[in-house]
């Protein structure tokens, strides 16, 4: 059974007991978030295609941790003019567990 489902202005494709890193979400470590904008559901072989969402439907998560990914180098330059710039960037994420997927 997976689901695909729009978390943090994002769509993903998740199932039960798995875990992915998502934007920074609001709420502490250990607290449980739902999620009930539900694109698609697939249930043994059984597709139900929302218009726009499947009504009823949602998804339970707990937040797991919150961290922060891989520095990102931006570097800008242009030839013969001596300009250079060097911005480094890290993205603020959260690790969460995906408990339930529920139907109607």
């Amino acid at each position: 059974m997976y689901a695909i489902v729009e978390i943090a202005g994002q769509q993903f494709k998740v199932e039960k007991d798995q875990s992915i890193f998502v934007h920074r979400l609001e709420g502490e470590e250990g607290s449980s978030v739902d999620f009930d904008q539900v694109f698609l559901i697939e249930n043994d072989s059984k597709i139900n295609v929302g218009t726009p969402l499947v009504e009823g439907a949602k998804v339970s998560a707990k937040i797991l941790t919150h961290l922060k990914g891989d520095k990102v180098i931006v570097f800008k330059k242009k030839l013969r003019k001596g300009y250079r710039k060097k911005n480094g960037h890290r993205q603020y994420f959260t690790k969460i567990l995906i408990e339930n997927i529920k139907e109607n």
